[in-house]
């Protein structure tokens, strides 16, 4: 067996492995009442067989990161699936930091999801051991790259102690506009973790099933004052909701009676990829929608007044503590590793420390998001709801940061794109 295929199945069993520890941490909390013993020891015995297997599970992951590492002779964190892949262990990581602080087993019943979504999420880009582009051959990718996604994983659990929080404050039984609008929050988050899952799921399916839709556009450069025609394909793995602008259909499989795109792409979105992208982001909504409203359908009832039970028993103060706590350990290694190091290699790479590239922007508002939480917290008292609808609201920012920049704004970070 190569190393290659060796990695990736490390990471197939860790993925695996979460998901089971992701299982008996909901039975140590909802098997409790068919338990013969004491609750909170059945809570107790059952969170700490989930812990080891979480420890197990990091364990393979780390190992796939260094076989990985071997096989490409560089840190495996230079293309979404490397970094995605970095970005799930590190999450599991302060998992089990704060979790080794806190000993509650609710919080893996949070937190561990957040792990293996984004190990998926990372699945769906190209896995092949790529060699490196010039502009990240350097040690600072090491640097730079390892401690800003540390900083992102603490902000993940953050996130999820926030969302505990809100789960158990929120009272879905409350009429007022103020109870209103935060059920409404609170089913917006769900959404928007639905949402991901839909777009893993339907590029998984897609691929599964071959599909695919190509479109070509005519490229014209003027090399050396000739001027030279190219044709440029672009190649759908989801069905083609939007076509891109300026381009010709020249394959496409049908899907659900739908042989063309149903519409084209504003003027504005010029170049093949946007098209793409806007393809991708209305498929996400859409099965995003789909997926809530199954759930809605099962659960009869919104869905944060179905997750709500599980927390119910847990101390308020101490979800809140757990959220402040893990962005509190996360903000000066962000502050290190999308900043001070990011600013130091951009100076090595490209002969300035700043440039206003959309990463660079959307790296300084999420730090500047967490300043304002931290001194809102810390100068102004803001805790409880105020403080957790914060956390919440900055991941969607980190989130967007790692996604949205990377594969739908063009810029000097973009190297990947679904």
């Amino acid at each position: 067996m190569n190393v290659n295929s060796l990695s990736s199945t490390f990471l197939l069993i860790a993925f695996f492995v979460y998901l089971a520890a992701f299982l008996l941490f909901v039975l140590s909390i909802t098997g409790r009442k068919w338990s013969n013993r004491d609750p909170e020891q059945h809570t107790k015995r059952w969170g700490f067989v989930a812990f080891i297997a979480s420890l197990v599970g990091f364990a393979c992951h780390v190992t796939f990161f260094f076989t990985r590492w071997a096989e490409g002779n560089h840190i495996p964190t230079s293309n979404m699936y490397e970094f995605m892949t970095f970005l799930g262990m590190m999450i599991m990581f302060a998992f089990l930091i704060v979790y080794l602080i806190y000993r509650t087993p609710v919080l893996g019943v949070f937190a561990l999801p957040i792990g293996f979504i984004i190990i998926a999420y990372a699945s769906v880009f190209p896995s092949e051991v790529q060699p490196l582009i010039p502009a990240l051959q350097s040690y600072w990718l090491k640097i730079h790259v390892t401690t800003a996604a540390t900083g992102e994983a603490f902000f993940g659990v953050g996130f999820a102690g926030g969302l505990m929080y809100l789960l158990r404050a929120v009272d879905y039984k409350g009429t007022s506009k103020v109870d209103k609008r935060e059920q409404r929050g609170v089913e917006l988050t769900i959404f928007f973790i639905l949402m991901l899952i839909a777009f893993i799921a339907s590029i998984f399916t897609f691929n599964g099933s071959g599909y695919k839709a190509v479109f070509s556009k005519e490229v014209i450069t003027i090399a050396q004052g000739q001027q030279e025609t190219s044709i440029h394909n672009e190649t759908y793995v989801l069905p083609p909701i939007v076509k891109p602008y300026d381009t010709k259909l020249v394959e496409m499989k049908p899907f659900l009676g739908m042989t063309e795109p149903l519409f084209t792409a504003p003027s504005w979105m010029e170049g093949a990829s946007a098209g793409r992208k806007l393809n991708t982001v209305i498929w996400s909504i859409l099965g995003g929608l789909l997926l809530y409203g199954l759930a809605r359908v099962v659960a009869r009832k919104p869905l944060g007044a179905a997750i709500g039970p599980i927390v119910k028993g847990m101390d308020p103060e101490d979800l809140d503590e757990i959220s402040y706590r893990a962005i509190a350990i996360g903000y000066p290694i962000f502050t290190l590793g999308a900043l001070i190091f990011a600013m130091i290699w951009a100076q090595e790479a490209w002969g300035r420390f700043w440039g206003w590239d959309p990463k660079e922007v959307w790296a300084l508002i999420t730090w500047l998001f967490y300043a304002v939480f931290l001194h809102l917290r810390l100068s102004k008292g803001w805790q409880g709801k105020k403080s957790a609808w914060l956390t919440v609201i900055g991941f969607i920012v980190v989130m967007f940061t790692l996604v949205g920049v990377n594969l739908v704004i063009a810029g000097l970070h973009s190297y990947a794109g679904v």
